[in-house]
């Protein structure tokens, strides 16, 4: 992965991959940052008869075929989460995963975020709960905390936590696999974090245990997560007819702004804000 994009396009599904395509179509570098195909609920579909010219495929055989594409398109795709987006200057700097990339334009295409909240996470948001132990891990050097895995990933998050000096409390959604040894951990069971000001501790299964920060790793974070000033109605990211969201620079496309949530949609709104967020990239380089 280089450090420099003209595009990053977050979302591996057909919104994200027909923006990618179209992205390189304009001679700009494109970077989809996604899931495991193997995730996504278009992958267990049996029959695929709603968009024109796919009629009778299923969903991991139309993945693979997207996929395919947008890589013989020239982009490049990486398994992993976006998990902080800022802007700076004329672009944006995005942590992914263990690695921080720049871009001249996004392209939010991650479809919808259907996991809610848990109790205490939006209240305690950068006052102790983080999505990214990258980001924010070095802050509780010698301290505990607290990792919600939901997310495939999530044990090497954890694993990064402990290596920088934190005591870690591994709480997983399915058994952890490549967990370091000697580390704390006992299944997810109705999480809830605890705090006023700044976080205290962490239910789990009714045990309280007292921590400084919970790091909750999920398969996607909210767009309005990583862009807290981003326009959102019902839900859904606000968009125009380029598919320009009220930040410049920033696009989206797909099941992300709302209904109908349809192949053919995704796949229309990704060429738009493909072809969009390259010619963004390209005027700030002049």
């Amino acid at each position: 992965m280089k450090q420099k994009y003209d595009v990053v396009i977050v979302g591996a599904g057909p919104a994200g991959l027909s923006a990618a395509v179209n992205v390189q179509a304009r001679g700009k570098s494109a970077l989809v940052v996604g899931s495991d195909m193997r995730f996504s609920p278009l992958y267990k579909a049996e029959r695929i008869d709603n968009h024109v010219g796919m009629a009778g495929l299923n969903g991991a055989a139309y993945l693979q075929t997207m996929t395919a594409h947008a890589v013989q398109s020239g982009a490049e795709l990486v398994t992993g989460r976006v998990l902080n987006m800022m802007p700076m200057g004329s672009g944006f700097y995005l942590s992914v995963s263990n690695d921080v990339v720049q871009a001249g334009a996004v392209v939010l295409a991650g479809g919808v975020v259907r996991s809610a909240k848990l109790p205490g996470e939006a209240e305690l948001l950068g006052k102790g709960v983080s999505y990214c132990a990258t980001c924010d891990g070095m802050l509780y050097r010698g301290k505990t905390v607290a990792v919600l895995g939901y997310s495939a990933d999530a044990p090497e998050e954890a694993n990064h936590l402990q290596r920088i000096g934190c005591e870690v409390l591994y709480f997983p959604k399915h058994p952890p696999m490549g967990l370091d040894e000697g580390m704390f951990s006992a299944p997810l069971k109705a999480p809830v974090i605890v705090g006023e000001e700044v976080v205290t501790a962490v239910k789990n299964d009714g045990v309280t245990y007292p921590v400084s920060a919970v790091f909750v790793h999920r398969l996607a974070v909210a767009p309005t997560d990583l862009l807290p000033e981003l326009a959102v109605e019902g839900g859904y990211i606000q968009v125009n007819r380029q598919m320009e969201t009220n930040i410049p620079g920033v696009y989206a496309a797909g099941d992300c702004t709302g209904a109908p949530l349809q192949i053919s949609k995704a796949v229309g709104e990704g060429l738009i804000a493909g072809q969009a967020a390259a010619d963004f990239a390209g005027k700030q380089e002049m």
